[in-house]
């Protein structure tokens, strides 16, 4: 049990809980294997059973945002409905919800990416993860009528990075708002079912 009375977490989900939130606020690089052990309240050999090199703790790190920003961007498309013109706007609804949030960093696998060395399996899983997002947004556009999907897709993909990015330098509450617009527009000039 912990201080408040509920049953205590599994060794191993304290321990991807506090990488998930230093790793963000810090960076992989920035934040140490004792600090992790520390923070969550573990011994130094639970962590090493459960995650034997840093590296494999990264990459859990990493699969756990994968899912949470994937399925944000997937949940923002469908709340658009059925139509594949709509929902490639639509996903930029996420990255307006994501730039608000406290505590926002921008996208942890372009900061993973920036610290990790190329070749490296985390610099690999970041780039799968990029692969994966612009495979979806591919099919989108492929069923919305894109003229050139893998076009399309990588304008699209290069906007949500970049909104990402910019909510880290500035913050301002309109970068999402001209993201999402932009991507209106090279949604309605690139499909003809539009």
């Amino acid at each position: 049990m912990d201080q408040a009375g509920a049953p205590r977490q599994p060794a191993r989900e304290r321990i991807l809980d506090t990488a998930f939130r230093l790793f963000y606020a810090y960076g992989p690089r920035g934040v140490g294997v004792d600090t992790i052990i520390a923070k969550s309240g573990v011994a130094k050999a639970t962590f090493y059973k459960h995650f034997p090199r840093k590296d494999d703790l990264v990459l859990c790190y990493l699969d756990k945002v994968d899912r949470t920003w994937f399925g944000q961007l997937r949940a923002a498309a469908r709340a658009a409905g059925d139509d594949p013109s709509a929902q490639l706007v639509a996903m930029f609804d996420a990255l307006a919800v994501a730039s608000r949030r406290e505590g926002y960093h921008g996208c942890a696998f372009i900061n993973a990416a920036a610290e990790s060395h190329a070749g490296g399996d985390v610099h690999a899983r970041t780039i799968e993860h990029k692969d994966v997002v612009r495979a979806w947004v591919t099919d989108l556009a492929r069923r919305a009528h894109a003229a050139d999907p893998d076009l399309l897709a990588r304008q699209l993909t290069l906007l949500i990075d970049g909104g990402l990015a910019d909510g880290v330098l500035d913050a301002d509450p309109v970068t999402p708002h001209a993201a999402r617009a932009a991507a209106e527009t090279l949604v309605d000039n690139a499909c003809t079912a539009r």
